[in-house]
């Protein structure tokens, strides 16, 4: 009874404890909202981050490449920065963006100065005011006779000729670029140009023309009107209730965002304009095949696709797949994200994967050691590294070999079939000889005729 009566009294009394620390806790509640409202959002993100206004050039960052391609900076020689300013984690997020924008345009310099390819815009109808992609190629995409070779990113931020903005800026140029894969496939027909004399062997063994897609150059952004200007409506006219509704609304996307972010700042509001047959990767990739790759003079197609550039391919494939079967002779992936389940593949899909692809994902296994198959397409290798964004770069060799591997096969059965048809050819020939050497039928019984009448 004494156990008992302690008890009941040790209950009450926690009870009583967290109802007083309940009550104390939406006190404290009650007081933060209040405090919230008072403060001034606009006046305190002015005080506290500094304007998201950056540079507009690699020098003006006080950035450059140097002669590994490493980004580093011009007077410490560093690597890039990201914590520039401790805590305003927003502040470095949009410093670090506009650096990648003007790292993509230096790709592009690249691509254009260095690799020699060109720009080609989209849609290809496209109006003059309309808005506009664009992919590169080399000057022999089209009419190289022999062989072809696309690149597909991964989605994201990435733009055409990059696999990874955040290995370009914190690594090098050739691990998160498609230059190296792009100075691969043209070297060999360039070394040819100049020793005309080796242009049979070499054209031979590499050659490729060359196409750098650009899956995520989906829309263009224009500014938003503000909404009295979108409405036309005087904000002075608005209902009462509607307006504190409103006013309501602002208040607590405002508290949220400070609370999200120490000291944010009122951005221009934008809106995107979708472009026409481009809007999406998977579309993309479907128009530069219809209009450019199919119509290319290549024999040989070779793909090399990362990521979501792999889904990309399999909707390809899912929409031509007569003409991809028809003109692909391998595809390479990199950690690629397709489902052929998920898309609905067909089985002869599944089983042209199975042969005329292979898939190098992350993995802590050394590079090329084959992976059990998670779904029944194409095989799967180590790229040897667990890292996404560097399972390209890392399997760059093992991708020319398989590339290689596959023309050497395809070379011998169309040797081996050729041979067969010149052998078709041979025995008609002799079949055909056989046939004249025979007497005719009506000399054979005109000379009977003559036998018997002696």
């Amino acid at each position: 009874m004494i156990v008992r009566a302690g008890s009941f009294r040790f209950y009450l009394v926690w009870i009583t404890m967290a109802q007083v620390s309940a009550q104390e806790e939406k006190e404290k509640t009650a007081a933060l909202k209040d405090l919230l409202s008072r403060i001034d959002l606009d006046e305190l993100m002015k005080k506290d981050e500094p304007a998201l206004v950056f540079p507009q050039t690699l020098e003006e960052f006080e950035y450059a490449f140097n002669e590994h391609g490493q980004l580093r900076h011009t007077r410490s020689g560093e690597p890039f920065v990201f914590n520039y300013k401790e805590d305003l984690h927003r502040w470095n997020q949009k410093r670090y963006e506009a650096l990648g924008e003007i790292i993509t345009q230096y790709v592009y310099e690249r691509l254009e100065k260095d690799c020699k390819l060109r720009k080609e815009m989209l849609p290809v109808d496209a109006e003059e005011d309309e808005p506009k992609s664009f992919f590169y190629l080399s000057e022999d995409a089209l009419t190289n006779p022999d062989k072809l070779l696309v690149l597909i990113q991964g989605g994201g931020v990435v733009r055409a000729g990059q696999w990874a903005r955040r290995l370009i800026i914190n690594e090098d140029l050739d691990s998160g670029t498609q230059i190296p894969f792009i100075n691969r496939a043209m070297k060999v027909l360039q070394r040819g140009e100049e020793r005309k004399e080796e242009k049979k062997m070499v054209e031979e063994k590499e050659g490729y023309g060359v196409m750098v897609l650009n899956p995520n150059e989906n829309f263009v952004e224009v500014e938003k009107a503000p909404e009295a200007e979108q409405s036309g409506a005087d904000s002075s006219d608005e209902p009462a209730e509607k307006r504190e509704r409103r006013e309501e609304r602002e208040g607590k996307k405002k508290k949220e965002f400070y609370e999200k972010y120490r000291n944010p700042q009122k951005e221009r509001e934008t809106e995107r304009i979708p472009i026409r047959e481009n809007s999406t990767p998977e579309d993309h990739t479907l128009h530069v095949w219809d209009h450019f790759i199919f119509k290319s003079q290549a024999k040989k197609v070779f793909v090399v696709a990362h990521s979501y550039g792999g889904l990309s391919f399999v909707e390809l494939m899912i929409q031509r797949e007569d003409e991809v079967k028809s003109r692909v002779t391998a595809v390479a992936m990199t950690d690629s994200v397709h489902n052929v389940w998920h898309q609905e593949a067909s089985r002869t899909i599944q089983d042209w994967l199975k042969e005329k692809c292979c898939n190098w994902v992350s993995s802590s296994e050394p590079l090329d050691t084959p992976l059990d198959a998670m779904l029944p397409d194409c095989p799967r290798r180590s790229a040897g590294t667990e890292r996404h964004e560097l399972t390209s770069w890392k399997s760059f060799q093992s991708i020319f070999k398989y590339f290689d591997k596959h023309l050497e096969e395809q070379t011998k059965a169309a040797a081996a079939e050729e041979e067969e048809e010149e052998d078709e050819e041979r025995e008609k020939e002799k079949d055909g000889e056989e046939e004249a050497t025979k007497e005719p039928p009506t000399t054979r019984s005109a000379n009977r005729v003559k036998h018997e009448d002696l």
